[in-house]
């Protein structure tokens, strides 16, 4: 296969440079030989003289400071393809699948951004998201390849750039942990279709188990994205949750005060969605419910 000029990798690490590297050599192996942007969150660990030193050809960029997720933000502004795909440092996509994304978004101008499957483990299994997301109960666009979804894993993901960035790409009062809905929220106010698209792979290889705090920070960011997002009555509802398990629970009590923290800021940057996406929101909520 030629290479394909159509789709650009932007990784984003931080502290994990012999994982790094792995993964530049798996996305050096792929047919469509994409560009690689890596976004380095303030290593202290010698990331970007290694890349430099042993991948000349990826592009390394150092804000000087852990952006978080929002260390994608920079990584698409200096892509200069129509597409950018999204790898974490341990994480990397199955040959051609970067080539059928780049075909599925040719075909469909709506299409913002798609959610592909993801392979977990050395052994490959099926993630259980990918069963979430197939399930979907939002409608099947006849314009979009795929089941609607307001929901998707950063490391599987290929989106159109100028629907990111008309977006803001992923905000930074999230920083990181759980991220994704509020993108796919905004992605789908702006009129653009999120999708999953099953045949289009991405292989993530977790290496040390869950970083602490992160069932915490995810619940954090629930709740912070409905007080961006959500009617006032659905956030005072996530907020209420935390607050009655909090003298209990360390985790709930570590999420609500990450969120008190952050609301006075979430409340400046607040923007209901549409009614349209609201009402999305609402049926994957109760679909939830019900499972």
């Amino acid at each position: 296969m030629n290479p394909d000029p159509r789709t650009t990798v932007v990784v984003i690490t931080h502290n994990r440079r012999d994982q790094l590297l792995h993964t530049l050599d798996r996305l050096a192996t792929l047919p469509e030989r994409p560009p690689v942007i890596v976004v380095d969150n303030a290593s202290t660990d010698g990331t970007p003289e290694a890349v430099a030193r042993l991948r000349p050809e990826v592009t390394v960029l150092a804000p000087g400071r852990n952006l978080g997720a929002p260390g994608r933000n920079l990584g698409v502004r200096h892509a200069r393809t129509p597409y950018v795909a999204f790898s974490d440092d341990d994480s990397w996509w199955e040959a051609g699948s970067l080539a059928r994304a780049a075909d599925l978004l040719d075909r469909h101008a709506r299409l913002g951004l798609l959610a592909a499957s993801i392979r977990v483990g050395p052994d490959g299994d099926p993630d259980p998201l990918n069963g979430l997301l197939a399930a979907s109960p939002l409608v099947h666009a006849v314009d979009l390849p795929g089941p609607q979804v307001l929901g998707f894993l950063a490391c599987a993901a290929v989106a159109r750039r100028d629907a990111y960035r008309q977006a803001g790409g992923y905000h930074p009062i999230l920083f990181l942990g759980g991220e994704e809905t509020l993108l796919a929220y905004d992605l789908t106010a702006y009129g653009w279709g999120v999708c999953h698209v099953p045949d289009v792979v991405a292989v993530h290889r977790p290496i040390g188990g869950v970083r602490p705090g992160r069932a915490a920070v995810q619940r954090r960011n629930a709740a912070l994205t409905a007080w961006l997002r959500r009617p006032v009555g659905v956030a005072v509802e996530h907020t209420r949750r935390l607050a009655a398990e909090a003298p209990r629970d360390p985790e709930a009590r570590q999420a609500l005060l990450g969120m008190l923290k952050r609301l006075p800021a979430a409340l400046r940057s607040r923007r209901p969605l549409p009614p349209t996406v609201e009402a999305a929101a609402r049926l994957l909520d109760a679909d939830e419910v019900r499972a």
